[in-house]
């Protein structure tokens, strides 16, 4: 909380504006096309972590597919994690995120921009339809993004489980997986500091479909869950 009233203050003057704006783009999504929904969401975090002491340290870049149609899985630490990866990453995608944070200011604005799908977990009927619809999109070009633990990690840099299902759309989509490693991303909105911090977010290299192809979805959720928890270990000070 303290991090996100600091983010507040040193940008007083443009809080209004972008508050603005952002809602307006929230509720008006069919007149702005991605990039320009993007562009917006990706100023709004810049200046926010400027002025929260936050620094996003990239690496992997080159990784991210030049052709759209992918789809992220990074490890989940907190409510941060997504605003990391969009300073981080230069092209437009999506969420897929639960419906527990639907409603919270802010993010409910950036996830209308997004166009995200909020997913119920307890409705099997709904989250089969969250997996259709997120194929078919992946399929038109649009990328997204899924945190296979369902939900965050309470320890710090520890990863939980990652979950086959949420992989379904990935591999009916034949589309490009790309793990996403991220370290400290709980600390901006998750510790009570005020501190300098940098977060780390890792593009790893995709798995292509022939290489998951003949795989079942619990043996791509351990392999990815395997490359992140390496890249982790090698750089976790």
């Amino acid at each position: 909380m303290k991090r996100i009233l600091l983010m507040v203050f040193r940008n007083f003057l443009l809080v209004p504006f972008a508050w603005c704006r952002l809602c307006y783009h929230a509720s008006h999504t069919e007149k702005y096309s991605d990039e320009e929904q993007y562009a917006l969401l990706k100023y709004i975090t810049l200046r926010a972590n400027r002025g929260g002491n936050v620094t996003i340290d990239v690496h992997g870049s080159e990784n991210i597919p030049k052709k759209n149609g992918f789809m992220f899985f990074p490890n989940h630490q907190g409510l941060y994690d997504v605003l990391a990866i969009i300073e981080a990453t230069p092209c437009p995608f999506s969420v897929v995120a639960k419906k527990e944070i639907a409603n919270i200011p802010f993010l409910k604005q950036v996830f209308a921009c997004m166009k995200a799908y909020m997913l119920d977990r307890e409705d099997v009927r709904q989250a089969m339809q969250v997996i259709i619809d997120v194929t078919n999109e992946v399929k038109k070009g649009r990328n997204y993004l899924i945190f296979a633990e369902g939900t965050r990690s309470k320890n710090g840099n520890q990863l939980r489980d990652f979950k086959g299902g949420s992989f379904k759309s990935a591999t009916k989509a034949k589309c490009p997986i790309v793990p996403v490693a991220l370290l400290n991303a709980y600390k901006p909105f998750d510790t009570n500091t005020i501190a300098p911090v940098t977060v780390q977010v890792h593009f790893l290299k995709p798995m292509y479909y022939e290489e998951y192809k003949d795989m079942k979805t619990t043996e791509i959720a351990a392999e990815v869950k395997s490359r992140i928890e390496k890249v982790i270990r090698e750089n976790e000070s």
